[in-house]
């Protein structure tokens, strides 16, 4: 019978917690008091379950030492082997529970989300392809009831979009959406194709969650500014003042250009938020091994081979090939019903991490403030 991992950890640490809330100036930080407090209820009922496990774990040895036992009464003997089965649900269910308590929490999961999507092989069908991902991704957070902010755009001739960056805005907006990074694939005909043919092309998808200035600290010194005429179609009133806003981080070499408002400074704001999350993004993609160490290869170079999901249209057929997951229902998917894929891979996340954990040594989070061809 598997063992949990230890318990020793989560209960120093519901210790520290609760003599930390015993402390007079606790609610002098209202927001770190909500953090601690919401932790201090999760190890409660952690450690509650685990000691219930240990009680099952023991009914069930008790139980099969009588069954086992000739010398024991037949009639209990049955009871004891009748009580195995329910008890041994009892304890798989808790189990499961300790085990995904234990898993430490993204500290990110909660935040807005900052989405850059960018066509990739494929020329003028791939910028149509990205802006029928935008789509998808407006109407998956309209059902949401999240909201969505434009930050930047650049337009193809035929209508799709070379890029488009945006802010969503909601309750777990990255827990739900940050398994999208990646290469995107369709296969179709596209509408500039007078022969019919199926043609393959790539869109990058990019998911950062947003970072607030005490996450990243940036020095001004650090940044070069450069304001220009934006450009666009049609002679808007946009593009007849100085106010697109172009950010370069020497450090990192990352370069932001915002030009959908009118405003200079709302545009230099806009830039600075997709900063700061490209910057706490690339961060922590070289805080974990098991991710890149640089924002580029999170969504990789857009080349056919490096897809993380494909759209056959021809074959009403998406696939995601991280978990294998085929669906034959791409009009829906298109059209926003997205929650099968991000279940399915938010599943393979906890199953990959169960495994990790019971293999390993675990010390608790800390509350923090603020296939087919």
């Amino acid at each position: 019978m598997d063992e949990l991992p230890d318990l020793a950890p989560f209960q120093r640490r519901y210790d520290e917690l609760g003599a930390n809330m015993a402390e007079p100036s606790f609610y002098a930080n209202p927001r770190r008091a909500a953090d601690v407090t919401r932790e201090h209820q999760k190890l409660s009922q952690l450690i509650a379950d685990h000691h219930a496990h240990e009680r099952i774990v023991r009914e069930i040895a008790e139980a099969q030492a009588f069954d086992r036992d000739p010398g024991a009464d037949a009639e209990l003997r049955e009871l004891a082997a009748a009580e195995l089965p329910e008890l041994e649900r009892r304890r798989v269910a808790l189990r499961q529970a300790v085990l995904l308590a234990m898993i430490p929490p993204d500290p990110t999961d909660s935040r807005n989300t900052v989405m850059e999507i960018r066509a990739g092989t494929g020329g003028d069908e791939a910028s149509l392809f990205a802006a029928e991902l935008f789509r998808l991704y407006s109407k998956y957070a309209d059902a949401r009831g999240w909201k969505i902010q434009p930050m930047s755009s650049s337009m193809s001739e035929r209508g799709g979009y070379k890029e488009v960056i945006f802010l969503i805005t909601g309750s777990d907006v990255y827990k739900q959406l940050k398994f999208e990074s990646g290469v995107h694939r369709v296969q179709r005909v596209p509408v500039t194709e007078a022969n019919g043919r199926i043609h393959t092309s790539t869109v990058t998808v990019a998911v950062l969650p947003e970072a607030e200035e005490v996450d990243v600290q940036i020095d001004p010194q650090d940044l070069e500014i450069t304001v220009t005429r934006a450009s666009g179609p049609g002679g808007q009133g946009v593009n007849t003042t100085d106010s697109a806003v172009q950010i370069l981080h020497r450090p990192t070499g990352l370069i932001v250009l915002c030009a959908d408002e009118r405003s200079q400074l709302k545009n230099k704001a806009k830039a600075m938020t997709v900063l700061r999350s490209r910057l706490l993004k690339r961060r922590e993609d070289e805080e974990h091994a098991k991710y890149a160490a640089t924002r580029r290869s999170q969504i990789g170079s857009g080349d056919r081979s490096e897809r993380i999901r494909t759209y056959n249209f021809p074959q009403n057929r998406l696939t995601d090939h991280r978990i294998g997951l085929t669906l034959y229902s791409l009009p829906q998917v298109m059209e926003g019903n997205i929650e099968a894929i991000i279940t399915g891979l938010q599943k393979a996340d906890y199953e990959e991490k169960l495994a990790a954990l019971t293999g390993h040594d675990f010390t608790p989070a800390r509350a923090t403030v603020g296939d087919d061809d």
